[in-house]
């Protein structure tokens, strides 16, 4: 058995733009934004801080490839490259980034002493109770 959430979105001369997710409940909900997809979870805080109304066809993209690329970091599923869509009055757009072109979030933290490197040292330090 296939079940499966859906994010449509279009564009016309009446309304402009709009997007609606459908989830596995089948209800319809027009909304700002959708997110769906394994890495999804890892999104909506970041969605929450960063997204706003009226960002230009520019930071959209942009916004939308920092999204994907912080849920590939974090999810196996998510891919390794971001394809995108984008639906307006000139018509439909589609861009492709590969993954070597996508931020490397992990390169942001600074080297951290793991377990691994702390019992390799010569003399550890005696674990007191």
């Amino acid at each position: 058995m296939l079940q499966t959430g859906l994010i449509i979105g279009g564009w016309d001369k009446y309304e402009g733009g709009k997007i609606y997710g459908v989830p596995l409940g089948g209800t319809i909900l027009e909304q700002p934004f959708a997110i769906g997809g394994s890495g999804s979870t890892y999104l909506y805080g970041f969605f929450d801080q960063e997204w706003r109304e009226g960002m230009t066809k520019d930071e959209a993209e942009k916004f939308v490839v920092k999204a994907v690329s912080l849920a590939i970091a974090r999810d196996g599923a998510s891919g390794g490259v971001v394809r995108t869509v984008t639906i307006n009055s000139e018509g439909v757009a589609r861009n492709f980034y590969p993954g070597d072109t996508l931020p490397l979030w992990h390169e942001e933290l600074g080297p951290q002493n793991s377990l691994l490197d702390l019992m390799s040292t010569s003399s550890p330090e005696p674990m007191v109770s």
